[in-house]
């Protein structure tokens, strides 16, 4: 049986310590949280913080991750009576790290990639189908009718970023992609001038784009979108990767799936993050007084 290792907290941000500290507790005692049938009572949860709407780390309330993907897994598993904790760890990198090593059981929002496979089993249905597409600032789109038209051009993606193996492939051997360590700072380089697209996630972008207030300065590539499954991912080094907690989250997803709740859910998680980058409504004006 593996044993979890005990995460390295020394860089954890102060406000969120705590969270973490009780996080760790739970990750050292993993193997007292079996049941009799060997089946996890409570499973630890972690994804990237920085992938609006589908899963982020809000600034304000109690919740370490929010978003799309949480409620999915959350949801799928509510049947189950197995406990559900989400952990942030700060970043999609350390996110995945915890998850390979087995200090984490499951990432919440994971696109699948030749090297993952030896490290996670994904769950299927997949949380959603998610569409990326190309930006470039208004007034600046070049024509578009496949990936050959972006050869030559200046383009850049998220670090950790997967839009599926057929455009990574393409990518790699034949596009200048540079990699950015956030979406926000592509963003930014692109509508400098420094960049003729940036690849990004839509509704990502989208976000994004609302919160840095340029979505008026943005634009799509007409026909670019690329669609790539999301889904949750079990560590193979979980203590509790099990039949049947893989069936339990099989089954809840394929019922959430049937539903249409991702879709829902993305309209609710959509307008949360929007809420506070929007405009503040003029008050209306005073009715004339009546005679």
């Amino acid at each position: 049986m593996h044993q979890r290792q005990q995460l390295d907290l020394r860089a954890a941000p102060v406000s969120r310590l705590l969270r973490h500290l009780a996080a760790a507790s739970l990750l050292c005692g993993a193997a007292g949280a079996f049941a009799a049938d060997n089946v996890c009572e409570r499973v630890v949860v972690t994804g990237n913080p920085d992938y609006p709407p589908l899963i982020w780390a809000p600034e304000q309330g109690d919740q370490a991750l929010t978003g799309v993907a949480v409620e999915m897994l959350q949801s799928a598993l509510a049947e189950s009576n197995i406990e559900v904790e989400v952990l942030n760890l700060g970043s999609r990198l350390k996110a995945l790290e915890a998850v390979e090593r087995g200090q984490v059981d499951i990432m919440a929002g994971l696109f699948m990639s030749r090297e993952r496979l030896s490290s996670v089993d994904y769950v299927y249905p997949a949380i959603m189908e998610v569409p990326s597409v190309f930006f470039v600032r208004r007034g600046a789109a070049f024509p578009y009718t496949g990936w050959q038209d972006l050869r030559g051009k200046r383009g850049a993606a998220q670090e950790g970023s997967r839009f599926g193996l057929s455009f990574d492939t393409y990518a790699q051997d034949n596009l200048q992609l540079e990699r950015e360590s956030t979406g926000e700072a592509a963003l930014r380089k692109l509508l400098s001038g420094k960049l003729d697209y940036v690849v990004l996630e839509r509704y990502q972008g989208l976000a994004l784009a609302q919160q840095m207030r340029v979505d008026d300065q943005l634009d799509t590539l007409e026909g670019s979108f690329i669609n790539a499954p999301l889904y949750v991912a079990i560590s193979h080094n979980s203590v509790c990767n099990s039949p049947d907690l893989r069936a339990a989250l099989a089954l809840g997803m394929q019922e959430l799936t049937q539903r249409g709740e991702s879709r829902r859910l993305l309209d609710k998680y959509r307008g949360i993050w929007a809420a506070p980058f929007m405009p503040a409504a003029e008050p209306a004006a005073d009715a004339p007084l009546e005679e």
